[in-house]
C-alpha cells in the first residue's frame, strides 16, 4: 500500500518508494506503478509530474481531470515549489552554486539524456552542500529544480563530475539505490487558494 501524506477530495500526496514506477510502462510486466495502486483504491486519482523509478519521495496526484488540470497549469508555470536531497560521488566544490546545462533525450540510449546546446531545452538546477563525508568522499546535497526535465538532477550533478550515488546510467558506481529522494513539495491547493508544503524524511 501506497503511504499517504495528504488527501482530500481534490488531491493527495503519496509517498512513491524507490524502485516503483510513477506511471505504468508500454510493457506488460511494467503497468504496476504508484497511479495504478492509488487508483485500485481511488479510482479518480490521475497523475500530475512524475519521478524517476529510482527516485523516491513526495508525488502529487490529483483527484477529477478538473483538478488536474488545475494542478498541471502550476508545474507548467513553475509555480510548485521541489526540493530533493541527494548524496553525490566526491566532495564538492564550493558550499552552493547552479548547473544550467540544456538537456535533451539521447535517443540511441534512451531513457539516458545528455546536454545538448543547440537542440536541448533550457534546464536549470541549483544546489547547496547539507554535508561532506571525508572518509567516504561523498557530498550531500539539496537539489532544487528550476526547470523539471526528464532526469536533470541526475545528468546535472553527472555534468559537475559529482554524479549521484548509484546512479549507474550518468556514470556512477553501483550501490542498493540512487540515492535521490524528492524531500519537499509546496503548492496552491487549486480549491481553497491556501499553500500546502509536505516534507518526507529521506531514507539514506
Amino acid at each position: 500500500m501506497i503511504h499517504l501524506h495528504y488527501i482530500d477530495d481534490a488531491l493527495l500526496v503519496a509517498e512513491k518508494p524507490a524502485g516503483l514506477l510513477s506511471v505504468p510502462g508500454r510493457s506488460a510486466e511494467n503497468q504496476d506503478c504508484v497511479v495504478a495502486r492509488l487508483q485500485a483504491v481511488y479510482p479518480d486519482a490521475l497523475t500530475v509530474h512524475r519521478l524517476d523509478q529510482v527516485t523516491s519521495g513526495l508525488l502529487l496526484h490529483a483527484r477529477g481531470k478538473d483538478m488536474q488540470v488545475a494542478l498541471s497549469m502550476q508545474f507548467e508555470k513553475r509555480q510548485v515549489g521541489k526540493r530533493y536531497e541527494a548524496i553525490v560521488q566526491g566532495l564538492l566544490e564550493g558550499d552552493a552554486g547552479e548547473v544550467d546545462l540544456p538537456l535533451i533525450v539521447d535517443w540511441p540510449n534512451r531513457p539516458r539524456q545528455m546536454v545538448d546546446h543547440e537542440r536541448g531545452k533550457p534546464a536549470l538546477t541549483r544546489w547547496r552542500v547539507l554535508s561532506r563525508d571525508i572518509a567516504a568522499q561523498r557530498t550531500r546535497v539539496e537539489l532544487e529544480p528550476v526547470t523539471g526535465r526528464s532526469h536533470q538532477l541526475r545528468l546535472h550533478m553527472a555534468s559537475l563530475g559529482h554524479p549521484i550515488v548509484g546512479d549507474v546510467l550518468y556514470g556512477a558506481q553501483a550501490a542498493q539505490r540512487v540515492h535521490l529522494h524528492a524531500r519537499e513539495l509546496r503548492f496552491t491547493h487549486p480549491v481553497t487558494g491556501e499553500t500546502l508544503a509536505f516534507e518526507s524524511a529521506t531514507p539514506f
